[in-house]
C-alpha cells in the first residue's frame, strides 16, 4: 500500500516532495485503500478533531453551528474522495471535499502543511496521508487477518 496525498485541486506542482520517482525511470506508486482496483471513491477518513499537528495550519470547525467536538477524532462519512492520479510525471492520490451547503457540518478540511501564513504545496496532504483513509486501512488489515487466519486452520 503506497499513496501521496494531494488535494484534488492543488496536485503536485514541480518541486513536490511526494509523488515522483527519485532517479529517471522510476515513478512514484499510488495504490487507493478505499478502491484497490482503482478509480474514485469515498473514503472512509478519521481527522483529528483539534488538529494541533506540527506545521499544520488552522482546523475549521466541524460544523455550521459551532457545536463542540468532545472526541479527538472525527468520522465524516461521505465527505471525502479519494482517487489515484497520473498526472505531469507524478502519481498521487487526489483528495476531494464533497462539500455540500446542505450539510450542516464543514465542507473544509486541515492537513496543509503551513510555514506563517505560507501553504507548503510540494508537501501536499501529507500530514493527513493516513487519516484520510483510516477506516479502509483498517478494515484492510481486518481483511487480510482474516484471510490469513482462515488459511491457518
Amino acid at each position: 500500500m503506497t499513496f501521496a496525498s494531494f488535494r484534488a485541486d492543488s496536485p503536485p506542482p514541480s518541486n513536490s516532495r511526494f509523488g515522483k520517482g527519485d532517479r529517471p525511470g522510476v515513478e512514484a506508486g499510488c495504490t487507493n485503500p478505499a478502491a484497490l482496483g482503482g478509480g474514485n471513491a469515498v473514503s472512509q477518513p478519521y481527522l483529528a478533531a483539534a488538529g494541533g499537528m506540527l506545521g499544520e495550519g488552522e482546523t475549521p470547525p466541524w460544523t455550521r453551528d459551532g457545536a463542540p467536538v468532545t472526541t479527538p477524532f472525527v468520522r465524516t462519512p461521505g465527505l471525502i474522495s479519494i482517487e489515484c492520479v497520473r498526472k505531469d510525471g507524478f502519481n498521487y492520490l487526489a483528495v476531494t471535499v464533497n462539500a455540500d451547503p446542505a450539510d450542516p457540518r464543514t465542507d473544509r478540511i486541515a492537513g496543509d502543511v503551513v510555514a506563517g501564513t505560507q501553504i507548503l504545496r510540494n508537501w501536499g496532504l501529507h500530514l493527513i496521508d493516513m487519516n484520510v483513509a483510516q477506516g479502509d486501512l483498517v478494515a484492510l488489515a481486518d481483511s487480510q487477518a482474516r484471510a490469513w487466519a482462515a488459511r491457518r486452520r
